[in-house]
């Protein structure tokens, strides 16, 4: 008797892993994003990189270290000594969304580095979320005495003031100013795996459209569609991709499973338009 195994696509590998919110590995998945770009990439040499420096960081601390204790070793681990950071001179670089580069040049975007830390800090015990704020993403350290609001992209703790003076844009240009605001605590919920992971996936998706890059754009709408197959709007975004790229069946497929799920959508004249357009280039 003889076994055929054939190894799971990148595409597939991702589904797998995002499968169950029960059983969500939050840095495996980050990591796995990348092989789209990097077809040759081993996520478990990712994920063993992440361990040795979490190896690294308990032999600086004694098994006793408060949590304050703990806190302060890890940022003066990752930021200083390590020199994990923002990358101020290329922020829109794709590569600032994948670990792997993350962890070779030590510079990312905000969710790239909180995955990290969040990895290396859950690893020390400490209680630590990410927090989807608007137009930043922030870690959330719950201490025995408070809370503490970390920006992952300088390591810089922010207090109450900074935090609503980063929000005033937001709130004014929403209109939730005066009898429509809402408490500051509100913007500092946990944000969950899949929220993370989904956020990630949209700030690939925004620089590949802006580039104009449909199939780069297609590969990360296929991962969105695995994450959230009921975010209809990623269905429509996908096949106006293939259409870009002269994929009309797909193009259509996607369209018009839109069109079936999002009734009261303001763009659903505009869909069947081109979904009709389509089937007349493919006859």
């Amino acid at each position: 008797m003889t076994f055929s195994f054939s190894t799971p696509t990148a595409l597939e590998y991702f589904s797998s892993l995002v499968k169950s919110d029960e059983q969500f590995p939050l840095l495996e998945a980050a990591a796995s994003l990348a092989q789209d770009e990097y077809p040759d990439l081993d996520v478990q040499q990712v994920l063993g990189d992440v361990d040795q420096l979490l190896a690294r960081l308990k032999r600086r601390l004694p098994a006793d270290a408060a949590p304050l204790q703990r806190l302060r070793a890890l940022n003066q681990f990752f930021f200083h000594d390590l020199s994990f950071g923002g990358n101020v001179n290329d922020y829109y670089d794709p590569d600032n969304s994948y670990l792997n580069a993350v962890l070779r040049t030590r510079r990312g975007i905000p969710i790239s580095l909180a995955v990290l830390w969040m990895e290396l800090a859950q690893g020390l015990g400490l209680q630590a979320r990410g927090v989807g704020f608007p137009g930043h993403f922030m870690l959330k350290v719950t201490l025995p005495k408070g809370q503490v609001v970390i920006d992952p992209f300088t390591g810089k703790s922010l207090s109450r003031e900074e935090l609503s003076e980063r929000l005033e844009p937001y709130k004014r240009s929403n209109g939730l100013v005066g009898d429509f605001d809402v408490p500051l605590g509100l913007y500092l919920q946990p944000a969950t795996p899949r929220e993370i992971i989904g956020r990630m996936l949209r700030n690939l998706k925004e620089i590949h459209h802006a580039q104009e890059d449909w199939q780069r754009a297609i590969a990360v709408q296929d991962r969105l569609i695995a994450l959230l197959p009921e975010a209809w709007g990623e269905h429509r975004d996908r096949g106006l991709a293939h259409a870009e790229q002269g994929n009309c069946a797909p193009a259509v497929r996607d369209l018009e499973t839109y069109l079936a799920h999002a009734e009261d959508a303001l763009d659903i004249d505009a869909i069947a338009e081109r979904v009709a357009a389509l089937r007349r280039a493919e006859s």
